[in-house]
């Protein structure tokens, strides 16, 4: 299922999409760059979800380490050189042989699950025991790392993901400044927008949104204390999902509140949210509020997605958000189509009185 497609699947609240929004992210008097046509044969991968690399490697297509080369050589083509996305601020140096030790347990009979061999990013203010800094994007934290892994790392690790490295943020997720560009920080310099490379990203988790939308990784989590998932996510084209607190463990992750702070995922299909959201669950004896989802929690959200779940909804579609560029302007209304044609009424366009 293609990104532009997950609104078939779209019953899972918080979900972002990329339909508003875009004006106000216009600077006043930079012009609008071209946005460089793609196509599916400029990346082997572009657009692949969970479902499509599991098949890949049932088959014998790939490999958990085909796969993850195949996006460290994206990285290094769109992040590091040609447009430059920089959203990447830091590469696992184990990826390859994490990848290698999943590849073994597949031949020999052992799956872990959806997420054996899917290769991921995750924002720089998760704590990972490994090679990799945790630095939040702070000089002050560099060389800085982290003792264990976050409770959410170690599910990942078990469920068999593949951690390919660390995503640019804004500094210290944001909680710094009331003056500050969304997706910069000391460590690793601005991320841009990948759909418009002068525009803004949106949130503090705009690299693991950059990173996801660009094809740098299969999925990617952020983290979110007031919109840091769900703005990135709408301004990159993704699906965006912030947990109920306490869904996910915020253990070793760096806090700002304790009563809005949690981690999520950041895909492309609501059908990979659900996997990444059940993957992820539990809980964690280093945070109390975790023993709130006891009984109010799933181990499969996947059982909820429903392709009839935009029947009766009723959307309103902001206008002035259009005109930001040709293109860009078509994939809103192919948007906007596709959800008229799985059953949305459109308030098309609102208008606002005073």
């Amino acid at each position: 299922m293609k990104r532009r497609e997950f609104f078939k699947y779209s019953a899972i609240g918080g979900t972002a999409l990329p339909l508003v929004g875009l004006e106000a992210c216009r600077p006043e008097s930079n012009p609008i760059p071209e946005v460089p046509k793609t196509s599916k044969s400029s990346f082997e991968l572009e657009e692949a979800t969970i479902e499509d690399l599991q098949a890949g490697m049932a088959s014998g297509k790939y490999t958990a380490r085909s796969i993850s080369q195949l996006y460290l050589d994206r990285i290094e083509t769109v992040d590091k050189n040609g447009p430059e996305i920089n959203a990447v601020i830091e590469i696992n140096a184990d990826a390859l042989s994490i990848a290698d030790q999943l590849d073994y347990e597949r031949n020999n009979g052992k799956l872990r699950g959806p997420l054996h061999g899917i290769p991921i990013m995750i924002k720089d203010n998760i704590d990972t025991a490994d090679k990799m800094m945790t630095t939040a994007g702070s000089l002050a934290l560099l060389n800085s790392i982290a003792p264990r892994d976050a409770f959410i790392v170690q599910k990942l690790r078990d469920a068999g993901a593949v951690l390919l490295g660390k995503t640019n943020l804004s500094e210290w997720a944001n909680f710094r400044s009331t003056r500050s560009s969304s997706g910069w920080s000391g460590r690793g310099g601005q991320t841009k927008n990948p759909y418009i490379t002068n525009r803004n990203p949106c949130g503090s988790s705009a690299g693991t949104a950059a990173a996801v939308s660009a094809n740098m990784c299969t999925i990617g989590i952020g983290t979110e204390t007031n919109g840091s998932i769900v703005c990135p996510s709408s301004a990159n084209g993704l699906v965006g999902i912030k947990p109920t607190v306490g869904l996910w463990s915020r253990s070793g992750i760096i806090p700002i509140a304790h009563s809005q702070d949690t981690a999520g995922p950041m895909v492309r299909t609501v059908t990979d949210g659900a996997i990444l959201l059940s993957a992820l669950s539990g809980v964690d004896s280093l945070d109390d509020e975790t023993n709130k989802s006891v009984g109010n929690s799933s181990s499969d959200y996947t059982q909820f997605l429903d392709s009839g779940g935009l029947n009766g909804a009723r959307i309103g579609v902001l206008r002035s958000s259009f005109g930001v560029h040709e293109r860009v302007d078509q994939l809103m209304e192919d948007a906007l189509n596709l959800m008229k044609d799985n059953g949305a009424e459109l308030v098309d366009p609102v208008e606002f009185e005073g």
